[in-house]
């Protein structure tokens, strides 16, 4: 979606809006920067980032020195008119420090976007030998079984088994789990809103 640049309140804030960054694939949080209407007109023109630089006094692509560019997916405006929010496709770390964000926050729960953004490549570059290639070549049936020989192990390890051996055991469900989506053409993201409509 395309931002009326006139719809925004520029005079609430002196002409600079604060923009967050959020990784579009694992929704993690990557930055805040700002943007004047200039820099909101080239973001959208280009498909590529553009903040204002409060320091350097000038717009200024994000990646432009060191090719680690911010991909416009998605853009929204918050409530009053006066936030954007940025959902990205982000080539290398985001953080001038080389980090994969400008905030310190952990990762593990946004691990299971990422896994199965591992489990897609797999699939569009497949790996001779990989653990995904061989249940590939076994078919459909083969990786359904896994599922629930794996929710099986689950429920044993729940009753009878250790923490760890539970953690363990889930692990494997919930990485099966995305490994049958993605051979039947769905995702996580196809689950979470059926569950949201469920809940409405």
């Amino acid at each position: 979606m395309n931002i009326d640049t006139s719809s925004l309140d520029w005079d609430k804030t002196a002409g600079l809006l604060p923009v967050i960054i959020q990784d579009y694939k694992t929704l993690e949080v990557l930055m805040l920067g700002y943007m004047n209407a200039e820099a909101l007109e080239k973001t959208q023109t280009e498909g590529k980032v553009t903040f204002f630089s409060r320091a350097k006094n000038r717009l200024w692509t994000k990646g432009e020195t060191s090719n680690n560019f911010l991909f416009v997916k998605e853009l929204f405006v918050d409530c009053d008119n006066d936030t954007i929010l940025i959902k990205a496709d982000a080539v290398g770390p985001t953080c001038h420090t080389g980090s994969r964000s400008c905030f310190k926050t952990d990762f593990n729960q946004n691990f299971i976007f990422e896994l199965e953004n591992i489990i897609t490549d797999r699939y569009e570059n497949p790996v001779e030998g990989s653990y995904i290639n061989k249940m590939r070549s076994k078919g459909l049936n083969k990786i359904a079984q896994k599922v629930g020989e794996e929710g099986v192990e689950t429920v044993i390890a729940a009753l009878a088994e250790s923490e760890e051996e539970l953690i363990g055991e889930a692990s494997d469900l919930v990485f099966h789990l995305l490994f049958l989506l993605k051979e039947k053409g769905l995702s996580i993201q196809d689950i979470a809103k059926n569950l949201e409509k469920r809940h409405k």
